[in-house]
């Protein structure tokens, strides 16, 4: 009995230590992020020069990143990122589109500038396709396709190559960028510009510690040593190794960025037939 009573224990203990992952991405991130980022572009008085532990990226640095403006059914504004693979496609996370709760009914797609709401290339598109399995209440298959009008390739905007094989990046080194928060209790002067960090891919049973089995096969995380990784307004937003596209930015925990814990993805080569499909 008394072995019974201490397994029982050791199961609930590791149940409950296991970490939220932040869901109805909309509504408790995206719409006050857009917001925040846009009252900081009018405040600020741009000189050239949102991640956490991250600085700010230069025009041109990450000619791939391109940022969406992202136009509710309820009529409010949210923001996400995405990643561009050819003059007329781009890859983003699902629940950009749909989370659930909130959907989308257009993209405003931002390419070639370090401000979300001036500058740049834009383009406005409801072409998006969500992969058949996607599941908004995990973020299992968090990944979608934005099929655009042609997007011309100059010194600040350039297409990004798809990782592939079977390689699962485990303590590669890799950069994420976007256009999210600095940290959890950012304010507008710290939503300003696009932002970048440089990130350290870890592996699945790592990573299982933290979000339990909302970690599957086609996952890929990093980690959050030293309170780096992703935030609020960096999802559908890219994760790269050697030029080439290894994650699409998909969860963080409910509890915050700031906490040294991982950052999820949706796992590049896991997909990579079915993006290609669609190009």
């Amino acid at each position: 009995m008394k072995l019974f009573l201490l397994a029982l224990f050791c199961l609930l203990t590791f149940a409950a230590a296991v970490e939220p992952i932040q869901l109805y991405y909309h509504e408790s991130a995206g719409i006050a992020e857009a917001e925040s980022i846009r009252a900081a572009e009018l405040a600020a008085d741009f000189d050239g020069s949102r991640i956490v532990g991250g600085s700010a990226a230069s025009l041109g640095q990450y000619p791939y990143m391109c940022g969406l403006v992202i136009r509710l059914n309820s009529g409010a504004t949210s923001v996400c990122g995405s990643s561009l693979l050819s003059n007329t496609r781009l890859v983003t996370a699902a629940h950009c589109w749909w989370d659930g709760r909130n959907q989308a009914r257009q993209f405003t797609v931002v390419c070639g500038s370090i401000r979300l709401f001036s500058g740049g290339t834009r383009i406005n598109t409801n072409r998006v396709q969500m992969h058949g399995s996607y599941s908004h209440s995990t973020l299992r298959n968090d990944i979608a396709i934005i099929s655009t009008n042609n997007i011309n390739y100059n010194n600040n905007i350039g297409r990004i190559q798809l990782a592939s094989g079977s390689n699962n990046f485990a303590g590669s080194w890799a950069h994420a960028s976007g256009f999210g928060r600095q940290r959890d209790s950012a304010g507008i002067t710290n939503n300003q510009v696009k932002h970048h960090v440089r990130l350290q891919v870890i592996t699945n049973a790592v990573c299982r510690n933290t979000f339990g089995s909302a970690i599957v096969d086609s996952t890929l995380c990093t980690s959050g040593a030293g309170n780096v990784g992703t935030c609020s307004g960096d999802s559908g937003g890219p994760l790269v190794t050697n030029n080439h596209l290894i994650g699409v930015t998909s969860f963080v925990a409910a509890a915050g960025c700031q906490r040294g814990m991982p950052a999820g993805f949706a796992r590049v080569t896991s997909f990579e037939s079915w993006i290609r499909g669609r190009l």
